[in-house]
């Protein structure tokens, strides 16, 4: 009797042990998988920031974190001791890394949100949530793909179906606005206390482009009518030609 309830006892230690040593080895597997592709530190952004943010302030909207070295960019920054003074450039997003290039000195950033509008072309402004801006990741001077997506009518043939189209091709953004990101309040012991984001996914963005008068008619139409949606288009973004009108059967052409 006494050598079953030994052996009883035993087996439960050996269970309990045998669960703890799963745990353990499946809470240090991430940490292992990191250190097999030789971990860097850089800093990561964990709330909405909003483009003119102060570095002192900026200190309590990131984080240090260790990424893949394949995975950081070149110019990914470590710590922000050496860039006292300077401002955000544009807004950031949480997720990305804090880039050098993100941070400016405050007459730089006065001067990028002056876009000179071509001659010959109008600016036209739409709002739109942020899914549909490229995440809100837009800033003067970045060139847009504006997409036009009709309900119906898009083809005279078929004017029942549902159409999507690429139609107005690298359109300059000359401003971005977005619902303001509270100034995070100092804390009674003096350090800054990180506000919640309320700016995304629910925040809407308000864009201007400049185009001509025929691009500036239909994208007026469509933010009235029907729907819009932005893709980043750089200047040497290649055009193929197509898609041309989508809609259900060219999807999985």
């Amino acid at each position: 009797m006494k050598s079953r309830l030994l052996a009883g006892l035993a087996a439960v230690v050996l269970a309990i042990l045998g669960a703890i040593l799963v745990v353990s080895y499946a809470q240090g597997a991430d940490t292992r998988a990191v250190q097999n592709l030789q971990p860097v530190t850089v800093l990561v952004v964990q709330r909405a920031v909003p483009a003119g943010t102060p570095v002192e302030t900026l200190k309590a909207f990131v984080t240090s974190q260790e990424l893949p070295d394949k995975a950081v960019s070149a110019s990914a920054l470590k710590t922000l001791d050496k860039e006292a003074g300077k401002v955000t450039a544009v807004d950031l997003v949480p997720g990305e890394q804090l880039v050098a290039e993100r941070l400016v000195e405050p007459k730089e950033l006065k001067a990028s949100g002056s876009v000179q509008v071509p001659k010959g072309l109008q600016e036209v402004s739409f709002q739109l949530e942020p899914q549909r801006v490229v995440g809100g990741r837009l800033a003067p001077g970045d060139h847009v793909g504006v997409f036009i997506n009709l309900k119906e009518g898009g083809l005279e043939a078929k004017p029942e179906k549902s159409t999507t189209q690429l139609t107005v091709h690298k359109a300059l953004v000359t401003a971005v606005q977005r619902a303001p990101v509270a100034t995070p309040k100092a804390a009674s012991d003096g350090s800054t206390e990180p506000t919640e984001d309320t700016s995304l996914p629910t925040g809407m963005l308000i864009v201007t482009v400049a185009v001509n008068d025929v691009d500036a008619a239909k994208i007026v139409y469509a933010a009235e009518f029907e729907k819009l949606w932005l893709s980043r288009e750089p200047l040497d973004a290649k055009d193929s030609g197509r898609p041309g009108i989508i809609t259900k059967p060219e999807v999985y052409k």
